[in-house]
C-alpha cells in the first residue's frame, strides 16, 4: 500500500496530520508512506516532527513547484505556492498513490483530475465549534476522521457524513504535547502571570483589524500581565511593512513576545504557557483546554453569537464588546473561573469524546482506522 500525506497549505496544518503519518508507518512498516512538501518551511518542520517518531519509516518528497508558481508567489508575497496549481502541476505524482491523507479540503480538486485508484481521506484541522469545520464538500472524501461524535452527529445532521466511512475521536496535534514538552523553554523572566492575544486572521471574524493594537498597547503599559501575541499564522500571509514596524515597537519590551509565525505558534507551545486566553473565533481555544484556565473572547463584529453553534467557543467565557478595560475584563475572568470549569470540562469531553488526561492517544488509533478502511476497501 502506497500512501501519501501532501502539504499544500502553511506549516500549522502539518501537525494535525503528520502524528497519524508517523503512527502509520509504525504499524505497517511494509506500507510505503511517503510525506510530500511544497515549500522549504514544510519540509523543515517535518524533519524536525521526524525526530519524535524514531521508529516510523517516513520518506519525504518534494512537489514539483514550477518557476511560474514561484513567481506569482513572490509577487504575491505569500509564503506559499498557489494550491491549486500546485495540485495540478502535480497529478502525475498522485497518481502513484493507492491514498492521499490531507488535513485540508483544496485537495479534493484532484478528484477531477481522474486518479482512479486514489482514496482521499481528511484528517481536520483545528477543533470543530465554528462554520468552516463542517463544510458542505466534506462527503466528497472517502473517509474523514473526526474529533468526536458530536462533530459526527452535526456532519450526519447536514447530510455530509458516509456512514462507516469515519472514525471519531481523532486529534492528532495533542500527540504532539508530551513529546515537545520536554523541549519547552521559560518564556518570560518574571513571575507575572501571562496572557496569550490569539486573533484568527479572516477580518470578518477577527478582533484584530478593530482592536489588535489597543490590546498591544494595553499590554504594553501593563505592570500586572505578561503577553504573548501569537495570531493564527495566516493572519501576516502577506508582509506588510507598516504593520511590522509597528509591531516592532512591542517586541524590546521584556514582558511582551511577539510570534508571527515560528513553530512555537503552532505546536501548543504558547497555549501551554499562558495562564489566560484573549481571543476571537481561533479554534485553538480548543487546544487551550487541554488544562481549563480563565478565557476571554472580544465580539468586535457586533455577532449574535449565544444561540449559534457556529461560536460554540464563546461558551467558555467572558465575551466582551471592547477592550477598553482589560484589566477588570481580566480580573474578573480570573476571580469568576469557577464558574466555568466543569462546562471547560464539558466541552472537552464532548469534542473530543476524552478527558485532557487521556490527550496523546488518539493518532494510533487514527492510523489504525485509516489502515483498516484501506485494507477492507480495495
Amino acid at each position: 500500500m502506497k500512501v501519501v500525506f501532501p502539504y499544500i497549505a502553511q506549516t500549522h496544518q502539518i501537525p494535525h496530520s503528520f502524528p497519524i503519518a508517523a503512527e502509520l508507518a509504525t504499524q505497517r512498516p511494509d506500507w510505503a508512506v511517503h510525506i510530500a512538501c511544497s515549500t522549504d518551511e514544510q519540509e523543515r518542520l517535518v524533519r524536525r516532527l521526524m525526530g519524535l517518531y524514531p521508529n516510523a519509516r517516513l520518506r519525504i518528497d518534494r512537489l514539483r513547484i514550477s518557476w511560474l508558481q514561484r513567481l506569482y508567489q513572490r509577487l504575491r508575497g505569500e509564503g506559499i505556492p498557489p494550491k491549486t496549481l500546485v495540485l495540478i502541476g502535480n497529478r502525475r505524482y498522485f497518481r502513484r498513490f493507492d491514498a492521499l491523507v490531507v488535513p485540508e479540503r483544496t485537495s479534493l480538486l484532484l478528484k477531477k483530475l481522474h486518479l482512479p485508484k486514489l482514496r482521499m481521506i481528511w484528517t481536520n484541522h483545528g477543533a470543530p465549534g465554528r462554520a468552516v469545520t463542517y463544510a458542505d464538500d466534506l462527503i466528497e472524501f472517502d473517509y474523514v476522521l473526526l474529533a468526536g461524535e458530536q462533530q459526527a452527529a452535526r456532519m450526519r445532521e447536514q447530510g455530509t457524513l458516509r456512514e462507516g466511512r469515519y472514525h471519531a475521536g481523532c486529534y492528532a496535534k495533542f500527540d504532539l504535547v508530551d513529546r515537545l514538552d520536554a523541549q519547552r523553554r521559560r518564556l518570560f523572566d518574571n513571575d507575572r502571570p501571562t496572557v496569550l492575544y490569539n486573533p484568527h486572521f479572516e477580518a470578518g471574524l477577527s478582533s484584530w483589524p478593530k482592536h489588535g493594537f489597543a490590546v498591544l498597547e494595553h499590554f504594553a503599559q501593563s505592570k500586572d500581565w505578561n503577553l504573548i501575541f501569537a495570531p493564527h499564522i495566516r493572519l501576516f500571509d502577506r508582509r506588510d511593512p507598516a504593520t511590522q514596524a509597528q509591531l516592532d515597537r512591542y517586541r524590546t519590551l521584556p514582558h511582551v513576545l511577539i510570534d508571527t509565525g515560528s513553530d512555537a505558534s503552532i505546536d501548543m507551545t504558547y497555549t501551554q504557557a499562558a495562564d489566560v486566553y484573549l481571543g476571537d473565533v481561533s479554534s485553538q481555544i480548543a487546544e487551550f483546554m487541554v488544562r481549563p484556565r480563565p478565557c476571554l473572547f472580544i465580539n468586535s463584529h457586533d455577532a449574535a453569537w449565544q444561540n449559534s453553534p457556529d461560536y460554540l467557543f464563546w461558551q467558555l467565557g467572558t465575551v466582551i464588546a471592547n477592550v477598553d478595560d482589560l484589566d477588570v475584563a481580566l480580573s474578573d475572568a480570573v476571580a469568576n473561573h469557577g464558574h466555568w470549569i466543569e462546562r471547560q470540562r464539558q466541552y472537552f469531553r464532548d469534542t473530543f469524546d476524552a478527558d485532557p488526561e487521556t490527550i496523546g492517544r488518539s493518532a494510533a488509533a487514527g492510523a489504525a482506522a485509516i489502515a483498516s478502511f484501506l485494507e477492507t476497501s480495495r
